[in-house]
């Protein structure tokens, strides 16, 4: 599997506005990501991380190949859109829009030892 489309814990609504809780357990690292349209990044993997996203805003064409089969797969992901990559899938963003994001990390970048999970 390269990508693993999920849903929010919950959705609150009423005539004030919207609280979506994301997540409530599992995580132990969560950035806020913005990007401009035409910018291109990632084009890396995790060796013991899986990293969810969830768009707020904005749009990009996610490429992804996983390491040891090879298989390879192309999404349009929109605002609302909330997935998980698994460890070992290489993962690009190439921006279609102004976005901005949220990427959370189960175990975070920075490992105990000093070195980071992510390569190239």
């Amino acid at each position: 599997m390269l990508i693993e489309f999920i849903n929010p814990d919950f959705t609150f609504a009423d005539d004030r506005g919207t609280l979506t809780q994301l997540v409530h357990d599992g995580w132990s690292q969560v950035n806020y990501i913005t990007s401009r349209a035409g910018a291109f990044r990632g084009d890396h993997y995790h060796v013991l991380n899986k990293e969810a996203f969830f768009v707020i805003s904005g749009g990009f064409r996610l490429s992804l190949r996983h390491n040891e089969t090879g298989e390879t797969a192309e999404y349009d992901i929109k605002a609302g859109d909330f997935f998980i990559i698994h460890p070992n899938i290489t993962h690009s963003f190439d921006y279609t829009h102004d976005t901005a994001l949220i990427s959370m990390y189960d175990r975070g970048v920075e490992l105990p030892n000093g070195e980071k999970d992510i390569l190239k």
